[in-house]
């Protein structure tokens, strides 16, 4: 799919992984939309990109807060390619703590708003609006690529919430890209394996020292522009459809 003249909506835009996806997107010749919630990365991203990329505070359990995001997109030109990518909190305990209490159901919840409800909401919406656009070669209207986690197959001590999640968006993958194929748009999941970004909250180096090594090979964490250089190939290769791409230099979590 040719992506010079059409636009693109990032959630998570200013994040880590989210940034170097917008990056190569611009790149590429797509005008793109920064949606978050971090303002001030947000349009420094768009500041530093110029007039191709434009920040639109993005609330992504907000219907309102996504439909504002697209209609953004739609205004710089066809939206045909959609990255859901963005964050959120996600509290890591067992779902039994010592003291015999539950992990609450609240939290479990809120965290399935998030990281799959979510990616639902901007999946369908995202859909909606590529199924107004002009088909290209071979009734191509646009792609939707989604997150998931090695977590969403392997999930460790305490991540039943954030598993469960990303189990759900690796559900719902290709079912999507059953039920859009008829208007001429696919769906694609990354799920990823440990990269770095910021969330890590310490340095890189800190972070591979600590992370690296359990990584078969490559020995050492992912980085960011990894994910995006694959979310780009996704974009433009039409024959990637309805499948999850694992990127984790072949780690597999274990208890």
């Amino acid at each position: 799919m040719e992506l010079t003249g059409s636009s693109a909506l990032v959630t998570g835009g200013a994040g880590g992984l989210g940034e170097a996806t917008v990056r190569q997107l611009v790149a590429a010749g797509a005008s793109v939309v920064v949606a978050d919630l971090a303002e001030d990365k947000g349009k420094a991203l768009a500041d530093e990109l110029g007039p191709h990329a434009v920040f639109v505070p993005t609330d992504v359990t907000s219907d309102e807060s996504v439909d504002a995001a697209i209609n953004a997109a739609t205004d710089l030109g066809p939206l045909r390619t959609t990255v859901i990518v963005h964050g959120g909190p996600a509290a890591a305990a067992r779902i039994v703590n010592r003291q015999g209490q539950p992990y609450p159901a609240a939290t479990f919840a809120r965290t399935i708003d998030i990281f799959l409800t979510a990616t639902y909401r901007v999946l369908s919406k995202s859909a909606a609006a590529m199924s107004r656009n002009d088909p290209l070669d071979s009734n191509q209207r646009g792609v939707i690529i989604t997150t998931a986690s090695i977590a969403g197959f392997e999930g460790q001590v305490g991540q039943s919430d954030y598993s469960a999640a990303k189990g759900g968006v690796i559900g719902l993958n290709l079912t999507a890209a059953r039920d859009l194929a008829p208007i001429g748009v696919r769906v694609m999941c990354i799920a990823p394996g440990t990269l770095y970004t910021p969330a890590y909250r310490m340095a890189e180096q800190d972070a591979q020292a600590k992370w690296g090594p359990g990584v078969p090979n490559p020995k050492r964490m992912g980085h960011a522009d990894e994910y995006a250089r694959l979310a780009l190939h996704i974009a433009q290769n039409d024959y990637l459809n309805g499948d999850v791409i694992r990127i984790d230099g072949a780690q597999r979590f274990n208890i």
